[in-house]
């Protein structure tokens, strides 16, 4: 639970940083592609040099298998000329850029809580029948177990009286 707590909280603030970071990103785009035309951004960003390779592992945690991503960039993504594009663009693709780890780090942060979530459910299910169903019924049985010793214990008691006043008589 300590460590799914801890995921979580480490989900909200990347969450946070990346909302307000790709923010920043689409209004450069969007202020990029104000002065530029469709065919110009087309052309700018249509062949990026960047080589993208995620690894990807596994780590167990609570009895879940979670995800460990690995990403190597080689390369960049500005592939363009700065004769046919504007500053605003090159903002834009370094700040995406820029925010794309983070990006991987939030996915594999959410993943992983999304697994521990759902074997936190399952683990709260079992807790629940424990609780509610099997223990009680495991007191019923005992319960049952008990007077029915009882009741064989008096039996023969009472047996070993009669046999005890038979003799005696």
């Amino acid at each position: 639970m300590k460590e799914f707590l801890t995921i979580i909280r480490r989900a909200k603030d990347l969450r946070l940083q990346v909302e307000e970071e790709l923010g920043k990103v689409f209004k450069l785009y969007l202020m990029a592609s104000a002065w530029l035309t469709d065919a110009q951004l087309e052309n700018a960003l249509s062949s990026p040099q960047a080589e993208i390779n995620l690894g990807v592992e596994t780590k167990n945690v609570m009895g879940v298998r979670i995800p460990l991503f690995d990403l190597q960039i080689e390369g960049t993504i500005k592939s363009y000329g700065s004769a046919g594009t504007n500053a605003l663009l090159d903002k834009a693709v370094d700040a995406l850029e820029e925010i794309f780890p983070t990006l991987i780090e939030l996915a594999q942060i959410e993943k992983q809580s999304e697994g521990m979530a759902t074997e936190l459910e399952i683990t709260r299910r079992r807790v629940n029948a424990l609780e509610h169903k099997i223990i009680p019924d495991f007191q019923e049985t005992v319960k049952y177990i008990k007077m029915k010793l009882d009741e064989t214990e008096r039996a023969g008691i009472i047996a070993t009286m009669r046999i005890k006043a038979s003799l005696e008589s």
